[in-house]
């Protein structure tokens, strides 16, 4: 068993292990259509377990992140989860980039993987892009 109080799920874990720079993954409310050769991670139990601000938080603990992409609905229909969304990047220095929420679902086929939440709040979706840890 793994001792650097990161995640406990293996699949979750693997996936962060093997992301290299560049590589994205998007982690998702429970609604985000996931595209087809995307692994999916899917942690989702019940309406909003586990919640999206949690399962964001595990992310960022282990991975290195240079860019992030976000769709700019979030905006109009969930500020509040948006500003605790910038909260954490603002720590990490990285200011979101906002598109179309079509163009943001587009963007994820490009992703290594999708980590699915439970959050039924609307647009709670992130698309990380890796940085180095060097």
């Amino acid at each position: 068993m793994r001792r650097n109080n990161g995640t406990l799920n293996g699949q979750l874990a693997r996936v962060i292990s093997e992301v290299g720079h560049t590589d994205q993954v998007v982690v998702t409310d429970a609604g985000l259509p996931i595209p087809a050769g995307v692994e999916r991670v899917d942690l989702a139990v019940r309406e909003n377990l586990p919640r999206f601000l949690d399962l964001l938080d595990v992310v960022l603990d282990e991975l290195s992140v240079e860019g992030v992409l976000m769709s700019a609905e979030i905006r109009d229909h969930s500020p509040e989860m948006l500003a605790e969304i910038e909260k954490r990047f603002e720590r990490l220095g990285v200011t979101p980039r906002f598109v179309p929420h079509t163009e943001f679902k587009q963007a994820t086929g490009a992703a290594r993987a999708a980590v699915r939440s439970g959050e039924f709040t609307p647009y709670a979706n992130v698309l990380l892009t890796a940085g180095v840890v060097y």
